[in-house]
């Protein structure tokens, strides 16, 4: 397992981070795991190096979480949990409850890094106002580590949110949408991250466009249609083969995740999961060599134009 310096916290995490929401949400989403096994599937991850856990109060695998690293060395692990927010403004006092629940759930002292979950650019200026400084104090008490905020990126694809966070310079870590289908992020909000040495986590690596073949010749058609993709340069029907041909990648999803591994100023790439065997496959992804140069060129160069899709 590679490891980096996730940004200016200091904290060495794993590229890969166990994202504990998603689709599979430890297998609990669809209850087709029992709570031990979702624990025992965490702990396979902890296992082969992983130590960056990213869960929140809204997917309801805190408490899955905390019973998987209850006999860890806590110190040696990185909790990044987040409190939810919705459409109506949350008070200073939910926000406390909220954590002191999360802690709860979690059984521990502290969390590493605790965000703002979700935030949408018209509520920014309420939650950066009257939100941040209960979460500063929190950070001077030692509750919280570090500071975050994570982005809705299904109502927000031009990363309008992000851009607007990355004025003020409070925020620690952010959590961004980025995949190889839309790089948007690269310019709009992965250089000024860069610059400021913020922790910068990506989510939405692999989506149903990048797991189904019939999903991504979908995307893939709407993207011609919108003139964002060029259909001279791909084959509507094997749109990725080339990452397969050479053998360069086992799958697209293996070629996703290693391409947003080599994505400058990413540290931290979410990869959720509901069984043993298909932890083990992200695994052995995350420990293979990067994409060829070539390969990446190419990609960046297919998508370049790409806003309006997430693959999901």
């Amino acid at each position: 397992m590679d490891y980096r310096i996730l940004g200016r916290t200091g904290l060495r995490a794993s590229t890969m981070g166990i994202g504990a929401g998603g689709p599979s949400r430890l297998g609990q989403r669809d209850n087709i795991r029992s709570e031990s096994e979702s624990v025992a599937l965490v702990q396979q991850g902890l296992d082969a190096g992983v130590n960056f856990i990213d869960t929140a109060e809204g997917y309801r695998t805190e408490e899955i979480v905390g019973a998987a690293i209850a006999q860890r060395d806590r110190a040696r692990i990185i909790i990044s949990t987040k409190k939810s927010l919705g459409r109506e403004n949350i008070s200073r006092a939910a926000l406390r409850a909220g954590l002191n629940e999360s802690l709860r759930r979690l059984g521990t002292d502290y969390v590493d890094i605790y965000h703002l979950h979700g935030l949408r650019l018209e509520q920014y200026d309420y939650y950066f106002q009257e939100i941040l400084p209960t979460l500063q104090d929190l950070k001077r008490q030692g509750l919280i580590r570090f500071i975050g905020v994570t982005e809705h990126w299904n109502g927000d694809l031009e990363h309008k949110m992000l851009q607007r966070a990355l004025n003020d310079d409070v925020w620690d870590v952010i959590m961004v949408g980025f995949n190889l289908l839309n790089q948007s992020a690269r310019e709009t909000v992965l250089k000024k991250a860069r610059e400021k040495d913020i922790g910068v986590l990506i989510m939405f690596a692999l989506r149903r466009a990048l797991s189904r073949p019939d999903k991504l010749r979908a995307a893939l058609n709407a993207l011609v249609e919108s003139g964002e993709v060029d259909p001279g340069e791909i084959d509507i029907e094997n749109p990725l083969g080339f990452l397969l041909a050479d053998g360069s990648a086992v799958s697209i999803p293996d070629a996703a995740y290693r391409f947003c591994r080599a994505e400058g100023g990413a540290h931290v790439i979410l990869s959720g999961t509901g069984n043993a065997q298909h932890l083990t496959a992200n695994l052995e992804t995350f420990a293979r060599p990067p994409l060829p140069p070539e390969h990446i060129q190419r990609l960046k160069r297919i998508f370049r134009d790409v806003t309006s899709v997430t693959g999901q």
